[in-house]
């Protein structure tokens, strides 16, 4: 498993989501860890600098989570509890790691919700511009890909010819190199579609669901990447956050 590491202090780990590595994380690593953090990263199975097993089956939910518990066992002493940040696909995996292992996180922020299956009809439109219609979506609802017509378009809604100003170039190749190296496959078969969701989220359902649930944050104006979009307010909230423990 290949881990990013930054800082000295209480150790907050980072669970990236689809198409993202331990990359997506670069900003709130430094600001964390300037705060007195250790922020740990990884690219999570499949991704990135980490092995990519080719069986569909080594990606389940247990096999990831049991990747990360490892992962804590190496970095942590057995009786530490963590706190950590999901992301997307990370943020299941966080869930599910507070649920089979309460007794190695000591608190958890996610943000946004994972991305529908879609990687089978990636290989014929070209690593580079996968991730770049990914990373410029700007429409509030989910990002459809039908199969064999590819990325819809429309005049009200174009893939931007720029990259947005938290995206550099660089870091557009960089996430190309990687995912062009191991592919789009792995644990990214999911489909995720919710109705009714800001309901569920202010009228009770979610703190009734989760009733540790301290605080829910949305953010208008924003895309599905929020960590990189607004990585300033994004490192203020976690860090507001788990300072009160």
């Amino acid at each position: 498993m290949h881990v990013a590491e930054k800082g000295q202090g209480p150790t907050i780990l980072f669970l990236h989501g689809f198409p993202e590595l331990w990359y997506t994380w670069r900003h709130q690593i430094l600001t964390l860890a300037s705060l007195g953090y250790r922020a740990v990263a990884p690219d999570l199975r499949g991704y990135g600098d980490t092995d990519a097993p080719p069986s569909v089956g080594s990606y389940t939910c247990m096999d990831v989570v049991g990747d990360v518990i490892g992962l804590l066992d190496a970095i942590a002493a057995e009786e530490e509890k963590v706190f950590v940040v999901g992301h997307d696909w990370g943020a299941l995996i966080a869930w599910y790691l507070c649920l089979f292992r309460p007794d190695r996180v000591k608190a958890l922020v996610n943000l946004s919700v994972e991305i529908g299956e879609i990687e089978g009809e990636f290989a014929h439109i070209g690593t580079q511009q996968v991730l770049r219609e990914f990373f410029t979506y700007r429409n509030p609802g989910p990002l459809m890909l039908p199969k064999g017509k590819g990325f819809p378009h429309s005049k009200d809604s174009p893939t931007p010819a720029n990259l947005p100003s938290w995206l550099t170039q660089q870091d557009l190749d960089y996430y190309t190199t990687k995912f062009h190296n191991k592919g789009f496959t792995g644990d990214v078969d999911l489909t995720y579609n919710s109705l009714g969701a800001k309901d569920y989220i202010h009228k009770g359902g979610f703190k009734k669901d989760v009733p540790l649930l301290e605080e829910v944050i949305v953010m208008e104006g924003v895309g599905h990447f929020i960590n990189e979009e607004r990585p300033t307010e994004i490192s203020n909230h976690i860090y507001h956050f788990f300072k009160k423990f």
